[in-house]
């Protein structure tokens, strides 16, 4: 119950504060190319319940018709103001509206597409039944994921064989370890990590 007060608390006073910023956001991406501005894919959530997130567009329309499911830093379907977006992580912001209306959590294991679930085991199942969040320590940990994926002929099949392992153990531990403490240290950690993005710019 605190954790779900913390959420909403912390989506609502977010969605207030970064209003400018996703509305330029928003005109920059309508500018570009005169696409949606938001990215609604389907994931799994809680318990297994299919959603739609909320991210804003870094790719050209109709991207999952034109590639795989992982993305890399080279990836031609991202847009110019999209490479910007990714870099810093402002394209998952309006998650904080899954977070108002519960699908989400602002720290929980990333949301993951109905093909990766389907090849979970019978333990890493126990991902899913925490609300999938906005960060969590794989994110952080991997928060070069596209470079590692960059120049990869199937992204897909990269991403399954070098991440994929490590996030799941890194998401299991958390299932099994989490605490409201645990998740400010989280928190922190992920602005530490996008601050040092963008010092080295």
């Amino acid at each position: 119950m605190i954790k779900r007060i913390f959420d909403i608390v912390i989506a609502m006073v977010g969605i207030v504060i970064l209003n400018p910023i996703l509305l330029w956001i928003a005109w920059r991406i309508r500018r570009e190319d005169s696409g949606p501005v938001f990215y609604r894919g389907e994931r799994v959530g809680f318990h297994g319940k299919p959603f739609r997130i909320f991210k804003f567009r870094t790719m050209v329309v109709d991207a999952e018709k034109l590639g795989a499911s992982s993305t890399s830093d080279d990836d031609a379907r991202i847009t110019r103001i999209g490479t910007f977006l990714r870099k810093y992580k402002l394209d998952e912001l309006p998650q904080l509206f899954n977070v108002l209306i519960g699908e989400m959590s602002i720290v929980g294991p990333r949301p993951q597409v109905k093909w990766a679930i389907g090849l979970f085991n019978d333990e890493e199942k126990q991902i899913i039944t925490v609300r999938p969040g906005i960060t969590d320590t794989a994110s952080i940990l991997f928060s070069n994921e596209g470079d590692i994926l960059k120049g990869s002929n199937d992204p897909d099949k990269d991403y399954m064989e070098q991440i994929h392992p490590w996030k799941t153990f890194l998401n299991l531990e958390y299932v099994r370890t989490r605490s409201f403490i645990g998740d400010i240290k989280i928190i922190f950690q992920t602005i530490a990590v996008i601050f040092k993005k963008r010092r080295r710019k």
